[in-house]
């Protein structure tokens, strides 16, 4: 189906690029509850004056690759990668009613293949998972045109992954009741985001 148009969409190769094409010939979106995983690099700035450029580039990309696998199998939508930062949609029409869990799962395994679970991790990450409403749909026009999410929660959810230390994925309260976390042992924190006038309760989720 490839050759007729069908292939595999580049937002998640187990989504359907007809679906993606739909959607750009019908322009606007809806807003909706949806999950957020953004997941960065710790270090970065430094990481990179320590090595070549074409290696630090070699690293991201594994990074980038990495990160597309575990959210394709959670059937997330990878939005964009950022520099050193990874931002994936868990969209109920994609993901289904558990998508505050998958996206949670996702992070989980994100932490797990870069080595965070064997104390030597080959590229150092946080992350954050949040759940909330957030226009989804096509913005801009002519050449300048997307498929994206825009709101506060994906400035909340961003602002997670980026107060997340090493290794730590930090859930916000609304993706912890979302997805029915068993909260029981796991450290909370209050935190005052930058950006925000109201703190946010979050939780630091282990890592399965």
């Amino acid at each position: 189906m490839r050759f007729i148009g069908f292939g595999p969409s580049r937002l998640n190769r187990r989504i359907c690029s007809g679906c993606i094409h739909a959607l750009e010939k019908r322009p606007g979106g809806a807003e909706i509850e949806l999950s957020f995983l953004f997941a960065d690099v710790r270090g970065s700035t430094a990481l990179a004056e320590q090595m070549p450029a074409e290696e630090f580039s070699r690293l991201m990309a594994r990074f980038y690759g990495t990160a597309a696998t575990v959210v394709d199998r959670r059937n997330g939508i990878v939005d964009k990668y950022v520099g050193d930062q990874v931002m994936a949609l868990f969209i109920p029409a994609f993901a289904g009613g558990d998508h505050a869990s998958d996206a949670i799962e996702a992070a989980r395994e994100l932490l797990q293949e870069t080595g965070h679970s064997d104390g030597e991790p080959w590229v150092p990450l946080g992350a954050g998972v949040h759940t909330g409403a957030a226009y989804v749909g096509t913005v801009g026009e002519g050449d300048a045109f997307d498929f994206t999410a825009l709101g506060d929660s994906v400035n909340t959810a961003a602002r997670l992954a980026a107060s997340a230390g090493t290794g730590e994925i930090l859930v916000s309260s609304t993706a912890a009741k979302a997805s029915e976390l068993d909260t029981a042992g796991l450290e909370s924190r209050t935190l005052e985001l930058r950006g925000r006038a109201e703190s946010v309760h979050a939780w630091v989720a282990d890592q399965g």
